[in-house]
């Protein structure tokens, strides 16, 4: 598919998801009304009670694969931005470390997920939180203007990786922080599985080869790159979530395929630098 005709299914996938008053698994999919699900989900990725029970309710769809505020060391009076911020669930977590002079900004490319999450903060009383529509590839936000980027499980649906990492650079002041958690492939995946539209929006057939992604961060300009962690994408989830057994289904996967198919994807969360 060409770039356009991906980000149109990602959006179409996300806007049912911001539609539907259930949580999500996985990355994407309705759980089927399962109201825990999201928050094992959560707790599975390193979000602990205290920030689940920090959030309004609906702002948790179980979208993520790590917890990206864990590791932004986040000050008073920052201002954070957060690409791909959904119903708001890490731009709420953030709101409670930036305090009442600073700033959450949350971008979404869909109109039904910045409905949701604006709706979210009205009902939890976040006065540090704004939502702005647009895309993680040409942001609306000024130059210059923000002290940390996080993402969380967004930039590997985006068919132009290179462009969201010179957006996030751009935004940044210097000496500004990047910190995402998002999926990268351990080794390729079945070419099937690349032209699965169900797989793109699950997450799987968007990501790209580790080195690949990394690259990307550092041709942008960053420095100080670090990958802080690295785990294979837990079997467990993926029977769990009606994508992945979706794609087993296509693919007439055998549990041990499926669990070596598991094992060619992994969560990262990298860090890096815009030099001063």
């Amino acid at each position: 598919m060409k770039a356009e005709e991906i980000k149109d299914v990602v959006k179409a996938g996300y806007a049912k998801v911001a539609l539907l008053n259930v949580p999500c698994c996985g990355a994407g999919s309705p759980c089927c009304g399962n109201s825990n699900l999201a928050e094992e989900i959560s707790r599975k990725v390193g979000y602990g009670d205290h920030e689940l029970k920090s959030v309004p309710e609906g702002a948790n769809l179980g979208l993520g694969c790590g917890n990206p505020v864990a590791f932004a060391s986040i000050e008073e009076g920052e201002t954070v931005l957060d690409l791909g911020s959904g119903a708001g669930f890490d731009c709420f977590i953030a709101a409670s470390k930036v305090g009442s002079t600073g700033k959450v900004i949350g971008v979404d490319m869909t109109p039904e997920m910045i409905e949701k999450a604006r709706r979210n903060a009205q009902d939890g009383y976040f006065q540090n939180v704004e939502f702005r529509l647009g895309e993680i590839e040409n942001l609306p936000v000024s130059e210059n203007h923000v002290n940390v980027v996080i993402s969380n499980c967004v930039i590997n649906l985006s068919p132009e990786k290179k462009k969201v990492f010179q957006e996030a650079f751009r935004v940044l002041k210097p000496g500004g922080r990047l910190i995402v958690s998002d999926m990268v492939l351990l080794k390729e995946l079945p070419e099937v599985i690349r032209r699965s539209v169900e797989a793109y929006v699950g997450c799987i057939a968007g990501a790209i080869m580790k080195d690949e992604y990394l690259g990307a961060i550092e041709a942008t300009g960053f420095r100080e790159i670090q990958v802080l962690g690295e785990d294979t994408y837990p079997i467990e989830l993926m029977a769990a979530d009606p994508i992945s057994q979706e794609i087993c289904a296509e693919l007439s996967l055998s549990e041990e395929e499926a669990r070596n198919l598991s094992a060619s994807v992994a969560s990262i969360r990298v860090t890096a630098k815009k030099p001063r």
